[in-house]
């Protein structure tokens, strides 16, 4: 069975026996780990001015939405969240993932002859609109729990549209795709003037500056501004001018002159929920997590495959066999995801049995050590353990369709000196899929692609209700009180990245800039969440540390071993010692994500 460590980051980072590219970042009063430098600080300012861990990551999170727009991230996005209280002693799950619009039914879609909803690259991408919740989920967090005026959260985003922020490689290098130009093309005058000043792609350590996503920004701090320094009544008007006012207006106006079912009528109906999280125990602490709604639950079920079953430890870190049992592993969680994970509020999705330790053995013993599954394995049957439910969602063959470009989104963590704590992953909008607003200055989320257009499927299209997400976002309780946050973006890698975040964390006591640093490997055999739902049995990608020696024992398993460069991309660890109260927080290096502490 997998052996808890006992008290993991006992060993100084600078003594450490796992080489990393960067150090543990630490201190005492705060901490902000985010996928951009001017991001983190946009977050740390709040800190150094007396705001809290909420404050600081509403800050960043419309900082990000300025400054990593190609990270598949937009201000008319979504997000998920895992929040700590430490004053009232509460966990919650936010969710800001946006709804399907009323006009977006099975019958629209059947009507013109589709079997799935689509989206970009190409001209149908405003037909998978969904309401914006981001937005709504950063004023609730703010207006709930957090201590700034809206304004002052907003200053940073602010500042960073209105007077610009160099150019970087990583957001440089996403602007040069060419999918990126052409489906501004799709929608003239798309974002075209604004990402392409001169018709080129900004050069390293250009200035960039985005007036229209500034007006937008713009008109929230316009509206607190007249509630004369009442915090939650100027968050108040900047959601209904967002939600119910002239913002809105211009999101359902853009939407129908596209030909998109996106209508205010949609947003004004709109609000972020707080719901209790998912947990589970592992390694003698406890997991908590967004439930089915999300793809949360994967890194659950595997978790309790693994345990139940398996000695990770001696099997050896990222070795063969090590890779193969946690693939098998997934293999396992992801066809119960596509048969049994949507937001239904019915008994349709038995959460709480495919969690269970019973249910976590009974999978577990399909998994062949000598052999890998060729192929997506079926659904379990959780209520009727013994047997196995039958695929109801139609997996496309690999050559059906070619697979989707890898894209990752952003994740922000931070903890205050009061134990406060907060992980948000925030996403939608990506260039290549969407439609830019340049009345918004902004993409709107495509997220309607991820239902299925299935009757009686726990994840069908039905308006007002959210898609089944990949975003996710994870804490680590220990003695009852939540310690660290996990996050790491990737589409259908995220919980797959976690879940091995996890393992690095509670299993092989790695602190949180090894976690991340270590090379990491993602199954493919599942349907991908993203249109046009690509299917690649038996694939296994890896990061380019995993070594020969390893993928040759993959290989001989029945893998089909392909070199990527990032399985999941922008993953972020942060930590607060129970005893201490030291903050640490790690980094991901394959992309510009950064830990700022004090």
């Amino acid at each position: 069975m997998t052996r808890a460590t006992g008290r993991v980051h006992e060993i100084e980072h600078h003594t450490a026996d796992r080489a990393t590219t960067r150090p543990v970042v630490s201190g005492t009063q705060g901490v902000v780990s985010a996928g951009h430098p001017l991001v983190s600080m946009a977050g740390m300012r709040m800190l150094l001015s007396g705001g809290n861990a909420f404050d600081a990551a509403v800050a960043a999170g419309f900082a990000a939405a300025v400054v990593e727009p190609t990270a598949s991230y937009t201000l008319c996005g979504e997000c998920v969240a895992l929040i700590h209280d430490a004053r009232r002693r509460k966990t919650l799950a936010v969710s800001g993932q946006g709804t399907a619009p009323a006009l977006a039914t099975p019958a629209f879609f059947r009507g013109r002859g589709l079997d799935r909803i689509p989206t970009g690259p190409g001209p149908d991408a405003h037909l998978s609109f969904t309401v914006p919740g981001a937005v709504d989920a950063y004023l609730t967090v703010l207006e709930a729990y957090g201590t700034k005026s809206l304004a002052e959260a907003l200053a940073p985003a602010l500042s960073y549209a209105e007077h610009g922020f160099p150019m970087y490689e990583y957001m440089r290098r996403l602007l040069a795709i060419s999918e990126s130009r052409s489906q501004f093309d799709l929608y003239p005058p798309g974002g075209t003037a604004v990402f392409y000043p001169g018709g080129q792609v900004p050069e390293l350590g250009d200035l960039f500056v985005q007036p229209a996503l500034a007006g937008t920004l713009r008109r929230l701090v316009e509206a607190d501004a007249r509630s004369h320094g009442d915090r939650i009544a100027g968050i108040a008007a900047a959601r209904e001018r967002f939600y119910r006012g002239d913002i809105a207006a211009a999101i359902g106006a853009f939407s129908e002159r596209l030909g998109g079912l996106l209508r205010p009528a949609d947003l004004a109906g709109y609000r972020a929920g707080l719901e209790p999280p998912l947990r589970m125990a592992f390694a003698g602490r406890e997991i908590l997590g967004q439930s089915a709604w999300t793809q949360g639950p994967v890194l659950m079920q595997a978790l309790g495959m693994l345990e139940t079953t398996f000695d990770l430890r001696a099997l050896g870190h990222n070795s063969a066999r090590y890779i193969h049992v946690v693939a098998e592993a997934l293999k396992l969680a992801f066809a119960d995801r596509e048969r049994y994970y949507g937001d239904s509020p019915d008994r349709s999705v038995p959460i709480a049995e495919l969690v269970t330790s019973a249910y976590a053995r009974e999978r577990a013993a399909l998994i062949r050590l000598d052999r890998a599954a060729p192929a997506a394995p079926a659904p379990g049957d959780p209520r009727r353990r013994g047997g196995a439910a039958p695929a109801t969602d139609a997996r496309p063959s690999a050559a059906d369709v070619a697979a989707p470009a890898a894209d990752g989104t952003t994740h922000i963590a931070a903890i205050d000196r009061d134990g406060n704590m907060i992980c948000l992953t925030p996403s939608g909008g990506v260039f290549r899929k969407s439609a830019f607003a340049p009345e918004l200055g902004c993409t709107l989320s495509t997220r309607s692609e991820m239902f299925v257009l299935e009757d009686g499927h726990p994840n069908a299209l039905t308006p007002g209700k959210r898609p089944r997400t990949t975003l996710v976002s994870y804490l680590i309780s220990e003695g009852g009180v939540p310690t660290m946050t996990v996050g790491c973006p990737g589409g259908d890698d995220q919980a797959q990245a976690d879940l091995q975040l996890v393992l690095n964390l509670l299993v092989f006591g790695m602190n949180p800039q090894q976690a991340v640093e270590a090379p990491r490997f993602s199954t493919q055999t599942l349907v991908n969440s993203f249109y046009p739902r690509v299917y690649r049995p038996g694939q296994l990608n890896v990061e380019p540390g995993i070594p020969e020696g390893a993928r040759a024992e993959l290989r001989a398993l029945g893998h089909t071993v392909s070199e990527i460069g990032a399985c999941g991309i922008g993953a972020v660890v942060t930590r607060r010692d129970p005893e201490t109260g030291v903050l640490s927080a790690g980094a991901d290096p394959r992309r510009p994500t950064y830990a700022l502490a004090w």
